[in-house]
């Protein structure tokens, strides 16, 4: 099949003819076959009105299954108390605080790609920062719900704020787990405005488009009243653009204020300056790998290749690559001040993480994330569908078990006296693998009811002739 780019290319800036120089980035075709406005919005816009493949369906009722795990475990939860999980002294976080900081690094991504890679003007963007966005916002949601259940009493969970009361009491401001509810609790508002923000022109799209009477009332309500007039497009870009200013900061704090939650202690191997770039690159890596994996089985299923080319993935798979390097680094400057500082207890706590009765999950977080990832050297398997979900999900699995060497410290701290063993109950895992069924759940619900791809930023990659904006006009046209 003869594939040819919609896509303006500038001929000056090829390379000469037999040089094997690559092409620069922004001449990779973004949008392969010829398409018009049309033709995108009916590729696109019959992802949410035609049948769903079985692929939606396997998927979703997996993630379904998964939800009614959760649930009876919350329920469970409810009434026997934080008991019936193997939290104890001293490992008193347990699953609850891993799973919590695992899934706040899931949702960095999509605010990074659609906030930082917009104000980059990095136009490749487009294919994946919708469903980046909706991730993102469903990952904070899964992980918000692990603190709340570990407090033991989820319905008192308002004292986290401090709202005026008769008692007197407020929350302990030094401390950096109410840090946490500021930081999370701003990021989820600023990223779902953010989302919602981009989806008017594509609801207004769907509005116009739908078929029964009943979608086109929901979608023209949420629409809020778009025509697509000038003045429309204008204050849409100048908010779009403002939002994508206000995202950018929060991306590399609200991690780094989740970071804190260990380093500010005085727990060996916890108190360290590194823990916050090292919690932002691992939330990067671990945020691309959740993409990923979402993107290939998505794009295969309702034929999506003409918009989330092989291109997208392989620049996906750098990234991986880039931050995967970054946070070996962090583990390998762990080890390295540990031993560089003559401090007894570091050193003692870094060979017990490394070969004490919880060292397999060290190594199996250095064999995912550092052994693994390497295949991403290779562009062929970057462009391969099938090496790149499997870096992915094995990403996925070793940022788990980062986080579990992080909390599992607690077991050998400074005294003997004091150590202590950890096990999970069969309750921390179904809670565990039920969040990530509410993820899968609401992942396929929104995939189902609203469009993953952005129609309108789409089209403004086709050629002007074609009715496109040859660029983004939220990034060219805002003053």
């Amino acid at each position: 099949m003869t594939v040819a780019t919609t896509v303006e290319l500038d001929h000056r800036k090829r390379p000469p003819a037999g040089s094997g120089l690559p092409l620069e980035p922004e001449m990779h075709p973004l949008v392969q076959r010829p398409h018009t406005l049309v033709s995108v919005g009916e590729a696109l816009g019959d992802v949410v009105f035609k049948p769903h493949p079985r692929g939606w369906w396997l998927g979703f009722l997996a993630g379904f299954a998964l939800l009614q795990m959760l649930l009876v475990a919350i329920a469970w939860l409810f009434y026997m108390g934080v008991g019936i999980w193997g939290i104890n002294v001293p490992v008193a976080w347990g699953f609850a605080i891993v799973n919590f900081v695992w899934w706040i690094g899931i949702g960095h991504a999509g605010t990074l790609i659609s906030a930082i890679l917009l104000l980059m003007h990095q136009k490749w963007r487009t294919s994946i920062n919708r469903f980046s966005e909706a991730m993102t916002i469903f990952a904070v949601m899964c992980a918000g719900m692990f603190p709340l259940l570990h407090m033991g009493r989820p319905w008192f969970f308002y004292w986290l704020y401090p709202f005026p009361n008769v008692a007197g009491v407020y929350p302990q401001f030094r401390s950096p787990l109410t840090w946490d509810v500021f930081a999370v609790t701003t990021y989820f508002t600023v990223s779902l405005v953010f989302w919602y923000i981009g989806l008017i022109p594509d609801l207004a799209s769907l509005r116009d488009s739908a078929p029964k009477r009943i979608q086109r009332i929901i979608y023209g309500i949420l629409a809020l009243g778009w025509r697509g007039s000038a003045i429309h497009w204008r204050r849409y870009e100048k908010v779009y653009l403002l939002l994508a200013g206000l995202s950018t900061p929060l991306v590399l704090s609200v991690h780094t204020v989740v970071s804190f939650d260990f380093a500010v202690s005085i727990v060996p191997l916890w108190h360290a300056t590194i823990f916050p770039p090292f919690f932002v690159a691992g939330a990067i890596f671990s945020g691309f790998a959740m993409v990923v994996a979402l993107a290939i089985p998505v794009r295969r299923w309702y034929h999506l290749e003409d918009f989330i080319t092989d291109h997208h993935l392989d620049l996906c798979g750098k990234v991986m690559l880039a931050t995967g390097m970054l946070v070996c680094y962090g583990y390998f400057s762990e080890v390295w001040m540990a031993w560089y500082g003559h401090s007894l207890y570091e050193w003692g706590t870094t060979i017990e993480r490394l070969f004490g009765p919880y060292g397999w999950s060290y190594w199996c977080l250095i064999f995912c994330n550092l052994v693994v990832p390497q295949i991403l050297w290779s562009r062929r398997a970057r462009r391969s569908d099938f090496w790149l979900m499997v870096v992915s999900i094995f990403v996925l699995i070793g940022m788990w078990f980062e986080r579990y060497v992080i909390v599992i410290t607690l077991s050998r701290e400074y005294i003997p006296a004091a150590w202590g063993r950890y096990a999970p109950t069969v309750w921390d895992y179904a809670t565990m693998l039920g969040s990530l069924g509410l993820f899968l759940t609401l992942f396929f619900l929104f995939v189902r009811y609203l469009p993953m791809i952005s129609m309108a930023e789409m089209r403004e990659l086709l050629p002007k002739r074609q009715g496109g904006g040859g660029g983004h006009s939220i990034m060219e046209n805002a003053p």
